[in-house]
């Protein structure tokens, strides 16, 4: 038999032979293939006369709030070609395809160099299309990535090639291409983003316009890339300039032109944050063109009624804190922690007050320090690690810092900055108290020394659970990290305390439903994807002080009616940042979160009033009167009595009629287990002592 199949394959010539047959083969039957697809494109004519696109509808979660309809010809001018500017052709020429007056309908090196970077990467991230290839791409094309489509898309170009000269071709794509969701045409695209026609627009303009195309939701002028864009638009020009297109006087000149974008209309769009950071994720998960050309429906998690309430709540508190502390901006979101989807979502005060960097999302783009809105994570970690409610500890005056030239008793005048004494909000402190207390009414000094005692960097790996990603450097934070040392995103903050409001158990955040094709077929559907990160009984310990509106009164004073809702359990933290660029209120009921930040977009301080409670709390408060009107109440689950054996975290500080600071009766690693032999080696004990020991000496027990 086996000499039978070798005797068979001699008879067809040598391997050499052998190969070129099978090569003629495989050629002949891929000219047959492209014939085939040449036959089943159309004319030039039928080209130019027709154009083929479907927009992306972004919906609320009922499907019938249209929020924004993303179509790439949505609006478009036809430019005559001697009326775009010279730098702008030269500009697109010099980023899209250098060698476009020169080389065929394609660039072949380019297309290999992108087969190879596909092969490499083991997906599509080159294309390697020159100006004439993605002028038939968008002109006539489908979307799919498919080997069929680049034949046809190099075909296409070929003709085009053929039958337009270059400044025809150029000229059509620029009219052609897309330069946002909305905007097509270098003159619309002019239009929208300078307000001017685009023979009127300079070299630095240029270069924006010829940096969009690449991304254009990316990179939108109105979006949230916008550093991105500026960054892109000086490649372009250095890319000119290497090019001789301009000498390097216009160069510098462009370089430092500052570029003012028109801002945008009014009318098309509603939620606008929440839809810019939908088509973020749109874009990155399914491309550019797909959104722009697709025809998706997209089912978000947004609740058009809160919304509204929302966009009101934050529109007029803004609007009273600029008057009163010069805070000119807010943000707010809203989250249902049983399933991790965002109901509410405004980034700044006005989207379009460009004045004010209103495109700018606080919620989900600025870095802000919380305060003190951390410090019921601090309390979490010493519930989990035996510590109780009614645990004793002391604010006092303290020094924590070691360092040999900062006094163990602190001095609020010195201007030593290795030391670190903070102070409370009023600047009194109370002596004993409780954790309840502390916690509820935002005591610092108990706080820090609680974050000492229960471990930095366990509280900060905990905090990394709940989803606050961005304390990553507990070593940068030192102590102070319970007083706002660190910084996070608005969004993320909300994250943690869904987390407490779902004892415990985290769901990731969602901003979709669902997303369908033009066919009708679902892309993606909302999936609950959580996990249990904290035991339910600490959550519960947490969820029962926050929502104690007795003991948060001696914090809140004459606002406590901000914070109390009937017939609703609610749970309230606040925080404000030392130099109050940050005023932050966090509410929640086990079915709602809602998260609050007041202040400046550009991050500059408020006046020194203002503060979370009379700054976050009154936006807050309005956006959950609203949010709770219809809503059925819904109680937290009280969590089971803890009694600890030990006498100071049971509650009792005068132990064998003495009085010790904390550390002389928990060992920071066993809070539980035996009272340390000998404290004083712990490094903290003698500023504890000392600060404790002076207060009883001035005030008594």
């Amino acid at each position: 038999m086996k000499f039978f199949q070798l005797k068979n394959i001699r008879k067809l010539g040598s391997p050499l032979q052998l190969a070129g047959i099978i090569i003629s083969f495989l050629a002949i039957v891929l000219f047959i293939f492209i014939i085939y697809l040449a036959k089943t494109l159309p004319s030039i004519q039928e080209i130019a006369a027709q154009q083929i696109t479907q927009s992306t509808k972004i919906y609320d979660r009922t499907g019938t709030a249209l929020l924004y309809e993303i179509s790439k010809n949505g609006k478009r001018t036809v430019a005559p070609f001697n009326q775009i500017p010279q730098t702008l052709k030269d500009a697109t020429i010099s980023i899209e395809d250098q060698n476009f007056y020169n080389e065929p309908a394609f660039d072949l090196k380019g297309i290999l160099r992108a087969i190879l970077a596909n092969i490499t990467s083991r997906g599509i991230v080159q294309g390697g299309s020159t100006i004439t290839q993605q002028l038939a791409r968008n002109a006539f094309l489908t979307l799919d990535q498919t080997f069929s489509r680049k034949i046809k898309e190099l075909i296409l170009a070929i003709k085009l090639n053929q039958y337009y000269s270059k400044d025809q071709i150029l000229g059509l794509y620029l009219n052609e291409v897309s330069y946002g969701p909305t905007t097509s045409g270098v003159e619309s695209a002019s239009e929208a983003y300078f307000g001017k026609a685009v023979e009127n627009i300079d070299l630095a303009q240029s270069a924006v316009l010829a940096a969009l195309p690449q991304a254009p939701t990316y990179y939108s002028p109105w979006g949230s890339h916008v550093s991105s864009l500026l960054t892109r638009q000086q490649t372009v020009l250095k890319k000119m300039y290497e090019l001789g297109k301009i000498n390097k006087k216009q160069l510098d000149a462009a370089l430092a032109e500052k570029i003012v974008f028109q801002p945008r209309s009014l009318s098309g769009i509603n939620a606008p944050h929440f839809v810019t950071a939908v088509q973020d994720y749109l874009v990155q998960k399914y491309g550019e063109e797909m959104v722009d050309n697709g025809g998706l429906k997209v089912i978000t998690t947004l609740d058009w009624t809160l919304q509204q309430e929302a966009e009101s709540a934050v529109s007029a508190g803004a609007s009273q804190n600029e008057k009163l502390y010069n805070g000119k901006n807010a943000s707010l979101v809203a989250e249902d922690p049983k399933t991790g989807q965002i109901l509410a979502m405004v980034g700044s005060r006005n989207y379009f007050d460009s004045k004010n960097e209103g495109n700018f999302n606080v919620a989900t783009q600025g870095l802000r320090q919380p305060g003190s809105s951390l410090k019921p994570f601090v309390y979490l970690r010493a519930f989990q690690k035996g510590f109780a409610p009614q645990s004793i500890l002391f604010d006092v005056p303290t020094e924590f810092s070691t360092d040999s030239s900062c006094p163990s008793l602190p001095d609020f005048n010195s201007t030593n900055t290795a030391c670190f004494h903070p102070q409370n909000f009023e600047g009194t402190f109370v002596g004993p108290i409780s954790i309840r207390n502390a916690l509820a009414q935002s005591v610092n000094i108990p706080a820090v020394k609680m974050l000492y005692m229960v471990g930095l960097r366990d509280t900060v790996t905990n905090m990394n659970s709940f989803g606050l990603t961005t304390l990553n450097n507990p070593d940068a934070y030192g102590l102070s990290l319970t007083l706002g040392g660190g910084a996070v995103h608005l969004i993320d903050l909300l994250k943690a305390y869904s987390v407490l409001a779902a004892e415990g158990t985290l769901h990731n955040q969602k901003m979709i439903l669902t997303v369908q094709d033009s066919s009708g077929k679902i892309l993606e559907s909302y999936n609950d994807e959580n996990a249990q990160v904290s035991d339910v009984q600490s959550v519960r310990l947490i969820n029962d002080i926050l929502s104690d509106s007795n003991a948060r009164s001696g914090l809140f004073q004459g606002s406590l009616g901000l914070t109390v809702f009937p017939g609703h359990d609610v749970a309230l933290k606040t925080g404000t940042s030392n130099d109050y660029r940050d005023a932050w209120a966090m509410g929640y009921t086990p079915s709602l979160v809602v998260g609050v930040w007041a202040g400046n977009n550009n991050n500059s301080p408020m006046q020194k009033n203002g503060s979370s409670i009379l700054a976050a709390v009154p936006i807050w408060s309005s956006f959950m009167a609203q949010a709770l009107q219809n809503a059925s109440s819904e109680s937290f689950i009280a969590p089971d009595p803890v009694n600890p054996s030990k006498p100071i975290l049971a509650g009792n500080y005068l132990i064998d009629n003495q009085v010790h600071s904390e550390l002389y009766y928990i060992d920071k690693n066993n809070p539980t287990g035996a009272d340390p032999i000998n404290p004083w080696l712990d490094p903290q004990f003698q500023n504890w002592e000392t600060g404790l020991q002076a207060w009883i000496k001035r005030n008594g027990i």
